[in-house]
């Protein structure tokens, strides 16, 4: 994008800014991009370190593009970072709410933070808002956060029914202003943003899918993402929500079905990655997601497959089929473990070097990396670990602290290759692709390379001397 900032939008003769209420991983993403496609946008976080590290110009996370973004719209005065939500609240009329929706342990969102934004938005209604939910929740969501924002902003409609009974009365007429009941909009507007490529897939969507329940929400949706080149989505706010959960859970499916193969070809003589290639050049299939490997993690699709799972329990749907979906990711971890136990035969004081900690390459994000199951189940056993990847070794740090002689960290993987016993590869960073695999195995005492993403090619990977395990093939 290369429009200048400091776009409004007219409504009532008035142009009106943007707020994106959250500074993590979706919404920092989101309100750059934003500043990007030529609006003026506020960052609202309550994390004061967060926003005095934004402030100061640098990310607090790595994302492709980010940095970058950053530094450009803090220069231009597009982008401005603010611990006051309240205040971003009362000075924008367009509010996304992108805070966290963590998962309790019995599968269920965890809303606290939905609830908290709500609540804030409800005691500063001062003019007519926009509340567009972006954070991944469940279905009916929306509805519950205009019903809670109802409730807070001292209207008399408490249920769902009575808010639709009042709405032209108490929401629908700008003459109530004065007296406390603005008017205001929810709408469903689902992120589909990868970690890796998150400004790439902002600025170049697929789909954009919005759920309103008014045309001026509507309306007011369309400009803002008119910038965008792509089919743009109008849906109830209910179906809109269904849309995202269910995209995560057909992916996560994909990656299931394929590993479920992936053995099958092991236990055949079959190679998984032409088995890949060879289906999904069916156009009806499609190659992506079909990459065999050591299952999926990261904050999206672990927690949001299991929300999906725990709506339909909650609704009398039967989601069996997904609940397998979970146990094959789950159970690729012990399968990949049970290789480097019969590589090895004893893991106990052998030395294990582990290139790639990131649940996937181009992020720092370790939430629900396997990496983080496979560390923990080896040191477990007694083994020493030489852990290494390209930008995820803090976050991995804050889990496993270094230790001397039992686990350290290294920025190049040749070093946390010296004198190991077996090297494990977890993440596909091209910085490993790279690597000189004659160089490898003159540095390894035992040149045991176990590959959780076939990252390597077999057949050269045993030209170079080194005893080589992959996945389906």
């Amino acid at each position: 994008m290369t429009k200048e900032s400091g776009l409004s939008i007219e409504i009532n003769g008035e142009g009106m800014n943007i707020a994106v209420l959250g500074m993590g991983h979706v919404g920092l993403p989101t309100a750059l991009c934003l500043a990007e496609m030529g609006w003026k946008v506020t960052g609202a976080d309550q994390d004061s370190v967060k926003i005095e590290t934004l402030r100061s110009g640098k990310s607090p996370f790595f994302e492709p593009g980010v940095q970058e973004l950053l530094t450009k719209h803090l220069k231009r005065g597009s982008f401005q970072p603010v611990v006051d939500v309240e205040a971003a609240i009362r000075a924008a009329p367009i509010l996304f709410i992108c805070v966290g929706t963590p998962q309790k342990e019995s599968g269920e969102t965890d809303l606290t933070q939905i609830e908290t934004v709500a609540r804030m938005v409800a005691c500063n209604l001062n003019t007519y808002k926009l509340i567009i939910e972006k954070s991944t929740v469940p279905a009916i969501t929306a509805k519950w956060i205009k019903k809670t924002i109802a409730h807070y902003a001292g209207l008399p409609a408490t249920t769902e029914e009575t808010i639709e009974e009042c709405k032209e009365e108490l929401l629908g007429n700008t003459d109530k202003e004065n007296q406390g009941y603005p008017r205001f909009d929810v709408a469903s507007n689902p992120e589909f943003l990868q970690e890796g490529r998150a400004v790439e897939g902002f600025l170049h969507p697929d789909r954009i899918v919005c759920g309103v329940e008014s045309e001026k929400a509507r309306e007011i949706l369309e400009k803002i993402y008119q910038p965008l080149d792509c089919p743009f989505l109008v849906t109830d706010l209910t179906t809109a929500e269904i849309i995202k959960h269910a995209a995560n859970a057909f992916l996560s499916t994909k990656i299931s079905f394929i590993n479920m193969v992936s053995d099958m070809c092991e236990a055949v003589g079959a190679d998984i990655t032409k088995v890949s290639h060879g289906i999904g050049l069916d156009p009806r299939i499609g190659e992506r997601f079909l990459r065999a490997g050591i299952g999926f993690g990261g904050y999206c699709f672990p927690k949001d497959l299991r929300a999906f799972v725990h709506l339909g329990k909650e609704h009398n749907v039967d989601v069996s089929f997904l609940k397998e979906v979970e146990k094959i990711n789950q159970r690729r971890v012990d399968l990949f473990l049970k290789k480097v136990r019969d590589a090895l035969e004893v893991i106990k004081n052998k030395t294990i070097g582990i290139l790639g900690l990131s649940f996937k390459p181009d992020t720092d994000d370790v939430r629900e990396a396997p990496s983080l199951r496979i560390i923990k189940a080896l040191l477990a056993e007694g083994a020493i670990l030489r852990l290494c990847d390209p930008r995820a070794i803090a976050n991995t740090r804050a889990v496993f602290p270094e230790e001397q002689g039992r686990v350290n960290y290294f920025t190049s993987p040749l070093k946390a290759a010296e004198g190991t016993h077996a090297l494990l590869l977890l993440t596909e960073w091209k910085e490993f692709l790279q690597l000189d695999l004659g160089q490898l195995k003159k540095l390894m005492q035992n040149p045991v390379v176990v590959d959780g993403r076939n990252l390597f090619d077999p057949q050269k990977a045993r030209e170079a001397g080194l005893d080589y395990f992959s996945i389906g093939r």
